[in-house]
């Protein structure tokens, strides 16, 4: 009976062990970020150091991409592991009066197949994949904990009437026309550190889809805002398009929007710092895998300039196009002691490869479907690198688009819902990375290829139609 005890003994401190041995996952979305918005990307006008120490001490990807180029369907490619052509939520398509058209109940996500691997879960940010009390309310989705804005219309606004603590409406009592008091990415920041806390002793995954650096611009007229209140020159902007309290006096995006913006991505990076020293604190930062990146290209609105800031990076295209600048993200990992500091890779990837990298990572249930591969060799430099023969991506709005990049080569239909079988532009992207030159003329060939990926990579969604019936 001793020998038996000792072996089950044995046997628990093994087990315990290796579940230890499980790394946390961090991972973080900005709102809008451009590639080129970060210093570790080539952003001269904007500070953002701790970020940037992220990429010094991990892999920065210079050829890594977004689900697509807008909010929803590029959340729900991360989520579900799967691109546009057939992953469930694919358009902005809104439910009044608050969220967005929900994840099924079928859905399989990222969160869910960590959830039951023994991860602790949790979301702080921006949802937008189904209101509460919907099939695609983050607690049934895979999430224990979320905080902040469930619907991604809310999140214009950075002093809203209200946020969400899982299926608890928080109602922030000094915000309305007149008065700012609460401003929510603070109070969301607050809650993502305290679950660190809560979850020191066990593998947790954070989620961080943050709504900086989003429309509408708006922010305190603290520390973050006085670093460049003078830095730019200004053209007063009266007004961003975004609903009530738009144009109130007071707010800084009314007076300098150039200043306001660098102030929300300066924030943004110091929120990324107050992580990494929290997780360094508690002493997980040895086990901990931290992932940053962007849900699409930059923004337009509420004043805000990307070609002053250079937020593309140099690409064309900014959200909304299927070019380089609207759907090609800033994406760094870093993994102490299993990603070699400072390094760089050109593996072609998407937000599809999250999921399977992560799920081989931990040793969870992979996916019932996925169109992505895991991207873990690239990571440790260890075994070989699958690479996908293409990538795809579709745009619902504004007549629909679709895009694919086979090596190299990157072809852009327009107007898809007019005509399913239209025109395909061609770029070469190792020499013309700026798609500048259409070449489709020139390489038949290639446009038969690119015409066939498109209509092989895309199921017509009943929910969100874009080819209809070829």
């Amino acid at each position: 009976m001793k020998k038996q005890w000792l072996l089950a003994g044995m046997l628990l401190i093994s087990s315990f062990g290796m579940a230890q041995q499980k790394p946390n996952i961090v991972l973080i979305l900005a709102d809008d970020l451009g590639y080129g918005d970060l210093g570790a990307y080539g952003q001269q006008k904007i500070k953002t150091p701790n970020i940037d120490r992220l990429a010094r001490n991990g892999m920065r990807f210079t050829s890594f991409y977004a689900g697509t180029s807008v909010c929803a369907p590029s959340r729900s490619s991360l989520m579900t592991g799967q691109h546009t052509g057939h992953t469930y939520v694919r358009g902005n398509k809104e439910i009044q009066p608050e969220g967005q058209e929900p994840l099924a109940d079928s859905v399989q996500t990222l969160a869910q197949l960590l959830k039951a691997a023994g991860y602790a879960t949790g979301a702080f940010g921006k949802w937008g994949l189904g209101m509460v009390g919907t099939s695609g309310a983050p607690d049934r989705k895979g999430f224990d904990t979320f905080f902040g804005y469930n619907c991604q219309r809310q999140s214009h606004r950075y002093y809203p009437t209200h946020l969400w603590s899982n299926e608890q409406k928080i109602i922030l009592e000094g915000n309305d026309l007149t008065h700012k008091a609460e401003y929510a990415p603070e109070l969301i920041q607050e809650q993502a550190l305290a679950f660190i806390d809560k979850n020191k002793n066990k593998p947790f995954f954070l989620f961080i889809p943050t709504v900086l650096p989003h429309a509408e611009l708006q922010g305190p007229e603290d520390e973050f805002y006085r670093q460049y209140e003078n830095s730019f020159e200004e053209k007063p902007h009266r007004g961003n398009g975004y609903g009530p309290g738009a144009t109130v006096g007071g707010y800084a995006s009314v007076e300098k929007p150039r200043a306001t913006f660098a102030a929300m991505v300066a924030r943004m990076d110091a929120q990324v710092g107050q992580i990494i020293d929290r997780l360094t604190k508690l002493g997980l930062m040895d086990n901990t895998l931290i992932i940053f990146t962007s849900d699409n290209g930059p923004h337009k609105e509420g004043g805000a300039d990307p070609a002053f800031f250079n937020s593309s990076g140099g690409f064309r295209g900014v959200k909304r196009d299927l070019y380089e600048g609207g759907i090609r993200t800033p994406f760094i990992v870093q993994w102490k002691g299993k990603v070699k500091a400072g390094t760089t890779s050109a593996f072609a990837g998407a937000f599809w490869d999250i999921l399977p990298t992560l799920t081989d990572i931990t040793g969870a249930e992979k996916a019932r479907y996925t169109d992505g591969v895991s991207f873990l060799p690239t990571l440790t430099g260890k075994g070989k690198q699958l690479q996908h023969d293409y990538l795809y991506w579709e745009f619902h709005e504004d007549g629909g688009r679709q895009a694919v990049r086979m090596g190299n080569w990157k072809g852009v239909r327009q107007q898809v819902k007019k005509n399913a079988d239209g025109p395909v532009e061609l770029y070469n992207l190792a020499k013309d990375p700026k798609e500048q030159q259409n070449v489709a003329a020139a390489n038949p060939a290639i446009v038969k290829k690119m015409q066939q990926y498109m209509a092989e990579a895309h199921v017509e969604s009943p929910i969100f139609p874009l080819t209809g019936a070829r």
